[in-house]
C-alpha cells in the first residue's frame, strides 16, 4: 500500500486526509525506520507494509465508532504509537494518551509528537495496571492493539474507561479469546455491543475489532497486580 492507495482506502472508511496529514504520515514512517535501527519498534519496515499493517490497520477502529464524537482516547501498550498516533493525526479533535512500559519507546514517541507538531497528546511511562489504580475511569475510549489475550487485556484497560464509554480491542482472529472472556466481561461490568471481522485489503490478513460498553463502575479490586493478572486471568 503506497500513499495513493492509503488515501483511497481511508476514503472507503469515511476518512478524508489533507496533504498535511499525508506529510505527517510520511515523516512518521521515516522516523520509525530511523529509530528501528536503534531500538526494537517493529519487525515491519517496508514502506508499503507499514502503511497497510500499521497506519491503515490503526484507522480501521472507525468501523465500530465515530471518533469525531469522542474527546479522550488512551492507547494501552502503544509500542511505536499504533493506533494512538495514527488516530491523533487523523482526528486532531482527540486528546490522546499513550501508555507504554518501555522508556525507550516513550522517548521515540516524544520525538514523533514533536516532529509532527501534534498537540493535546501525552506519553506515560508506566505499566497500564499500575496507571489504572490511580487514574480510574477518565477516558472516553481505551484501545489496545494485540497487547495480550483478551481476558488479560480487559483487566488492563477497562478500569481506565469512564462508565458509559468504550473499550475497543483491536486483534486478529480471536474467536477462542472471546469464548474465554465471559467471566472477565461479567466481573468488569462491560457489554459487547458491536463486533467487526474483516480482512485487510491487498494481503487479506484477518482482523477483529470489538466495541465494549462499560455499563457500571469497575470494582475497586481491579486491576490486580500484573503477576496476579497473568497467573490467574479473569
Amino acid at each position: 500500500m503506497i500513499e495513493n492507495n492509503f488515501e483511497l482506502e481511508l476514503k472507503k472508511l469515511g476518512i478524508k486526509v489533507s496533504q498535511e496529514q499525508l506529510n505527517q504520515f510520511n515523516r512518521y514512517y521515516e522516523l520509525l525506520v530511523e529509530w528501528n535501527e536503534k531500538i526494537n519498534l517493529t519487525a515491519i519496515t517496508e514502506k508499503e507494509a507499514v502503511y497497510l499493517k500499521h497506519f491503515y490497520d490503526s484507522a480501521t477502529i472507525v468501523k465500530v465508532i465515530d471518533l469525531k464524537n469522542e474527546e479522550t482516547l488512551c492507547d494501552v501498550g502503544t509500542g511505536a504509537g499504533f493506533p494512538g498516533i495514527v488516530l491523533k493525526i487523523l482526528f486532531p479533535n482527540l486528546k490522546v494518551t499513550l501508555i507504554d512500559a518501555l522508556e525507550k519507546r516513550i522517548k521515540f514517541l516524544d520525538i514523533v509528537i514533536k516532529e509532527l507538531n501534534l498537540n493535546n497528546i501525552e506519553t506515560i511511562h508506566a505499566r497500564s495496571e499500575e496507571y489504572g489504580i490511580k487514574n480510574r475511569e477518565i477516558f472516553d475510549i481505551v484501545t489496545a492493539r494485540a497487547v495480550a489475550s483478551l481476558p488479560i487485556l480487559m483487566e488492563y484497560c477497562v478500569p481506565l474507561v469512564k462508565t458509559g464509554k468504550f473499550f475497543i480491542p483491536m486483534k486478529a482472529n480471536i474467536s477462542q479469546e472471546i469464548t474465554t472472556s465471559e467471566n472477565a466481561i461479567k466481573e468488569l461490568k462491560i457489554k459487547n455491543i458491536k463486533k467487526e471481522e474483516f480482512f485487510l485489503p491487498y494481503e487479506n490478513s484477518n482482523r477483529t475489532i470489538i466495541l465494549y460498553l462499560k455499563e457500571k463502575a469497575t470494582p475497586k479490586m481491579y486491576p490486580r497486580k500484573n503477576s496476579d493478572i497473568k497467573k490467574k486471568p479473569l
